[in-house]
């Protein structure tokens, strides 16, 4: 059926949980059953339904608000560079869930996430907005870039720890090029 936004499933870094996305919350709910974030009003409407069991720790459902219901935002789960740790997207909403302790997450800042890129060999996940580029390590929130772009960040490669990657330029009307080194977060 065309128009449905299917989920996104990158299991890119080693991980210590399973898991699987639900096509709609279960009639019967598992004893273990937690809402990000947990002050949300109607949650239920469009939100990501995520079934985890963690290696050694009872299972889950996590219920992820929606953000968008633009197709533009992402939404989907992807392995983290701890491997306890599940991002789960919904409409460009991402959460950092750690598995064995899910009242332990973080919610991304950005609104929306636009997208969600895996720098294995710099071992983070990259969280890519409008304006910037957050990215997350093993011990969590890694550096944030600074203002790559008045309206749009689009990711043209990774070569080793550089991203590469153009901005549209209000000032100049243009897409200029940047060059952002992935240990730091700063533009080169």
């Amino acid at each position: 059926m065309s128009g449905l936004k299917t989920n996104h499933i990158d299991l890119s870094f080693p991980h210590a949980w399973d898991a699987e996305i639900l096509s709609m919350r279960p009639l019967i709910l598992p004893p273990r059953h937690f809402v990000y974030p947990q002050q949300v009003e109607e949650v239920e409407r469009g939100a990501l339904e995520v079934m985890v069991r963690p290696a050694h720790a009872p299972e889950f459902l996590a219920t992820c608000a929606l953000g968008f219901r633009d197709p533009a935002a992402p939404s989907g789960i992807w392995s983290a560079p701890h491997p306890e740790d599940l991002c789960a997207v919904s409409g460009g909403y991402a959460y950092l869930i750690r598995t064995r302790v899910p009242e332990r997450f973080h919610r991304i800042p950005y609104r929306p996430v636009l997208q969600v890129l895996p720098a294995i060999e710099a071992r983070l996940l990259l969280f890519v907005g409008h304006r910037g580029i957050l990215g997350w390590g093993v011990a969590g929130h890694a550096w944030e870039s600074p203002k790559l772009s008045d309206e749009g960040v689009m990711i043209t490669g990774i070569e080793g720890s550089l991203l590469r990657g153009s901005g549209w330029n209000m000032f100049t009307d243009k897409e200029t090029p940047f060059l952002l080194d992935l240990s730091s977060g700063c533009v080169v």
